[in-house]
């Protein structure tokens, strides 16, 4: 466990500074299980020193049991900015294509209670950006494995629910609060 937390946190931190591609054989109870290949990504968002950036975590399958007892997870670090600028990182350690949706909390509502349609998606109405454009910012087709994808909203104070949209994915729990704070 504590090997997968160490790579998790060195993979974030070359995301952010615009690594090189490293592919790599995760060890016994590593990211991905025995001789898995972990691939991440060449690409990084443009910095914008007056904001913030959250580097939010998309996976699923076998890692997702090992670190979080779950098969999927969308994680935000950190979970609370200041009002501003925020650059949402979308960082795919999964096996299935991902992608990264923020949608505005009402007072009173909670992360996770949208209705899932026959689809298995929630509405995307009010969606106020989405990253799912490998190496680039915005919408696209999703990310696959490996991939990063940004978006970069000025966010005033409030709640946030961050989602994967992609079917059945926000029912299996892929969903997280980003809550932005006055400055």
């Amino acid at each position: 466990m504590r090997a997968g937390r160490v790579l998790v946190a060195v993979a974030s931190a070359a995301v952010l500074t615009g690594c090189v591609t490293v592919n790599e054989q995760a060890g016994p109870g590593m990211m991905h299980g025995r001789g898995a290949t972990v691939v991440r990504s060449t690409c990084a968002p443009p910095v914008d020193a007056s904001g913030s950036t959250v580097v939010v975590m998309l996976g699923d399958g076998g890692m997702m049991r090992r670190m979080h007892g779950g098969t999927a997870m969308l994680r935000a670090v950190p979970a609370t900015v200041p009002a501003g600028p925020v650059t949402l990182l979308a960082q795919n350690m999964g096996r299935r294509t991902h992608e990264l949706v923020v949608l505005p909390l009402a007072p009173g509502e909670s992360v996770g209670e949208r209705a899932v349609g026959v689809d298995g998606t929630v509405d995307e109405t009010g969606s106020l950006g989405e990253a799912s454009a490998p190496c680039a910012e915005g919408a696209g087709d999703g990310l696959t494995p490996g991939a990063v994808g940004w978006v970069t909203l000025d966010l005033p104070a409030g709640r946030y629910e961050l989602v994967c949209n992609l079917p059945r994915h926000y029912a299996a729990g892929m969903v997280d609060e980003l809550v932005v704070t006055a400055r």
